[in-house]
């Protein structure tokens, strides 16, 4: 070693170990250093700082075996997202999210590599290595994604050239690296397929806006050396195999690393969810708190829901009921006054006038039972009272 040569640090950054744990990407876990979430030897954790084999590393209090520090697993998930989904594991508002339909890891948990917004479908990659996933968000690593565009207005070849050549937008200039239209549109609707070497938020969307045009939809089809293939419909996904990880690494300089064994009742359960996946997932709405009994009696208010059909629709309320005189029918479809036991209830008995009715005639006496009361007998006996 020369004397202008420097030594090289001991050890390895804190934020690549947690990430390689699986744990969050790199920029999430500095971001928890600066919080004082992470403790080395008891100590908070600062940034950039390196740590080895004998470091005792504490996450949120818990101690992180050491283990769980020297091994890690490497998977990788490719999703095709649907609209309407979110890229977040919480959701306040109750919205589904990319992860409701992805299978729940043995170790570590799932990061998502690069976001795409509520109304962008198409390609997500998924994995359990953080420091995989942060070297193929950062920028650096030029790993390049490719979407297909509808634009909604007339494009000149002067704006295309605008967007290959760049154009400054809120957060800094950005551009295309190329753009291509494709077959399929009709009348101001056109198809192009563009490059983008930055995942900055919609910025395929700001670039096509910037030239007075509008982005009626839009699909990731392929991030690096990943395409989207027409055999993963949407809602759907499923799991790279060793070969496929191993070129994924090689892009982003990772040296290649055996997948765990699986056993075979946990790749058919695998396989189960897999298909389950494509089903659409229930949408959780907004928790609404009905008004307390007290407040609604004080207002005066009876509160009541309205019956729902198949369709979704409210049934129009109930009116007044017809008169009792109109024709009416059951369930059944059977009209009411057709019922011979109703017919017969309805006919109006014959008014009888006191004087008219004939004298009731005594019961003859049976050996054996008790007479019946009013016979002079023990007036009452036998009547409750």
């Amino acid at each position: 070693m020369t004397e202008h040569e420097q030594p090289r640090p001991a050890g390895e950054k804190l934020q690549k170990v947690l990430a390689r744990l699986g744990l969050a990407s790199r920029r999430e876990i500095e971001t928890w250093i600066a919080e004082g979430r992470v403790k080395v030897n008891g100590a908070a954790a600062t940034l950039g700082q390196r740590v080895d084999a004998n470091d005792a590393i504490a996450l949120d209090g818990r101690l992180l075996k050491r283990e769980e520090i020297t091994g890690s697993v490497r998977r990788v998930l490719i999703y095709n997202k649907p609209d309407g989904e979110i890229c977040t594991r919480d959701d306040p508002e109750g919205r589904p999210t990319v992860f409701d339909r992805l299978p729940r890891p043995k170790e570590g948990r799932w990061i998502n590599i690069g976001r795409l917004d509520i109304n962008t479908t198409g390609l997500l990659l998924f994995t359990t290595d953080g420091e995989l996933a942060n070297r193929l968000m950062h920028p650096s690593y030029q790993m390049d994604r490719e979407y297909a565009v509808r634009v909604r207005g007339e494009v000149t070849e002067e704006m295309l050239e605008n967007l290959k050549t760049g154009v400054m937008l809120e957060d800094g200039p950005a551009k295309f690296t190329d753009i291509k239209e494709a077959p399929g549109g009709e009348g101001f609707n056109h198809w192009y397929h563009c490059v983008v070497m930055e995942g900055r938020n919609r910025e395929v969307r700001r670039l096509w806006e910037s030239q007075g045009l509008v982005v009626s939809r839009l699909k990731r089809v392929r991030f690096g050396p990943v395409f989207l293939t027409s055999e993963l419909t949407m809602g759907r996904w499923r799991e790279m195999d060793q070969r496929e990880v191993d070129i994924l690494s090689a892009e982003v300089g990772l040296a290649p690393q055996a997948l765990p064994a699986m056993k075979e009742k946990t790749r058919d359960k695998l396989d189960r969810l897999q298909r389950k996946s494509a089903k659409p997932v229930e949408v959780r709405g907004k928790r609404v708190l009905r008004p307390a009994k007290d407040e609604a009696a004080a207002e005066g208010v009876r509160p009541s829901r309205a019956p729902r059909r198949e369709d979704g629709e409210q049934r129009a309320p109930r009116g007044p009921r017809k008169d009792s005189g109109e024709r009416r029918e059951n369930v059944r479809g059977t009209p009411v006054a057709e019922r011979p036991s109703d017919v017969k209830k309805r006919q109006p008995r014959p008014a009888v006038e006191l004087s008219e009715r004939p004298a009731r005639k005594p019961r003859p006496a049976t050996p054996g039972k008790r007479p019946p009361s009013g016979d002079g007998q023990r007036p009452g006996f036998g009547r409750k009272r």
